[in-house]
């Protein structure tokens, strides 16, 4: 029977780039493999057939030969490749590894299982959340954890088996953990359904953990908190998971640190902002005020004659230390002008008389204010 023509097989054209004809080959071999159309053996060839095509159009070398003679290019004597005796096995490896990725373990060597040996049977990472507030991140503190988690079962050391027995090879698997089965031209290695991989049973569970290696246990654990972490730093802490089955290793436990607000202080990275609420004198006449810092201590700060409201000054340095380095942010502060709310007789006869002292030189921003308004009224008439 003549062989079809490869670009037809996967349904591309020879312009097609590598990642259409990877494409068109995944779709293909999902469609027509032999596990989803066990029996079939028209569904098998087809699948054959595809990765045939797809074995000599994914490459740059076997491709330019067969778009220059064919079919002709891989049979017998004066061609390159003979496919009648193809080691699909072999020469495809890769391509199930990278099309199929988890759809299973082929026989192609060494199972992705194998090569992980024990590592499915780490225990369970686990969250802790803590909070505490700008003053502790400042300056780092210490916590006292208290969570449950699992441990390894002290009578039976985390294996499992009751004292005195051991656990016996599992009789489905013959203790290799993988079955495997031929599915058409090649060989489907899976997880033993019986012991899960492990190769092993235990017959004689361990009474205290029946059998699973581990036992719930109440843990407390002191941890430091360094000064600069920020809300939303997340601190491992190796081991302290939870311990894996019949001997597996333990996860970890990770802190995740909040921050809780602060009544004066506002937080972005590594620097510190409030706003500093002043008079409406102070802010005409000028001032030196006291200023709080996150340590704890005073700093004098001028405010110079004229400041508008929303002015900000920064202190350099005065802001959060960043975590691991022996630096530290700035402290921004905003003033703002608190015009009086309630004025005595005396209060309002002074401010009249301000009043009448004034000129457009004192207010700038409401002359230039003005003059836009009055040519903005006169390009409307």
């Amino acid at each position: 029977m003549a062989k079809r023509d490869y670009y037809e097989v996967l349904g591309i054209n020879k312009s097609s780039s590598k990642d259409e004809i990877k494409k068109a080959y995944r779709k293909s071999a999902l469609k027509y493999h032999p596990d989803k159309n066990k029996g079939d053996k028209s569904a098998e060839e087809k699948f054959k057939e595809a990765s045939e095509a797809y074995h000599v159009l994914s490459d740059d070398t076997r491709k330019a030969n067969y778009d220059r003679f064919g079919h002709a290019a891989f049979q017998g004597a004066g061609g390159q490749e003979g496919f009648s005796n193809f080691d699909f096995s072999s020469s495809f490896s890769d391509i199930f590894e990278d099309i199929f990725g988890d759809f299973g373990d082929f026989g192609f060597g060494t199972s992705r299982r194998s090569r992980r040996g024990r590592a499915s049977n780490r225990g369970n990472d686990l969250r802790y959340d803590v909070s505490i507030d700008l003053d502790d991140a400042f300056t780092g503190t210490e916590k006292q954890i208290n969570y449950t988690t699992y441990k390894k079962c002290k009578t039976c050391s985390g294996s499992g088996a009751k004292s005195g027995s051991k656990p016996s090879a599992c009789s489905y698997c013959g203790g290799q953990g993988q079955v495997r089965s031929s599915q058409g031209f090649f060989t489907v290695q899976q997880t033993c359904p019986e012991c899960g991989g492990e190769g092993e049973k235990i017959t004689n569970p361990c009474n205290n953990c029946s059998g699973v290696g581990r036992t719930q246990s109440h843990e407390s654990v002191s941890v430091k908190i360094p000064k600069g972490v920020d809300d939303g730093t997340r601190i491992r802490l190796a081991g302290k998971g939870e311990a894996g089955d019949r001997g597996g290793s333990n996860g970890d436990l990770y802190l995740f640190v909040s921050i809780e607000p602060h009544n004066i202080f506002k937080r972005s990275e590594e620097n510190l902002y409030y706003e500093l609420p002043i008079s409406f004198a102070d802010a005409a006449l000028g001032a030196t005020v006291e200023v709080p810092s996150i340590d704890g201590g005073k700093t004098k700060i001028k405010i110079p004659s004229g400041t508008q409201s929303g002015k900000q000054l920064r202190l350099r340095g005065k802001g959060m230390p960043i975590l691991r380095r022996n630096v530290f942010g700035d402290l921004y502060i905003k003033v703002v002008t608190e015009v009086p709310m309630s004025l005595t007789k005396r209060q309002k006869e002074l401010l009249a008389e301000f009043k009448t002292l004034e000129d457009t030189k004192s207010n700038p921003l409401i002359r230039k204010f003005f003059e836009k308004t009055k040519n903005f009224w006169k390009s409307r008439k």
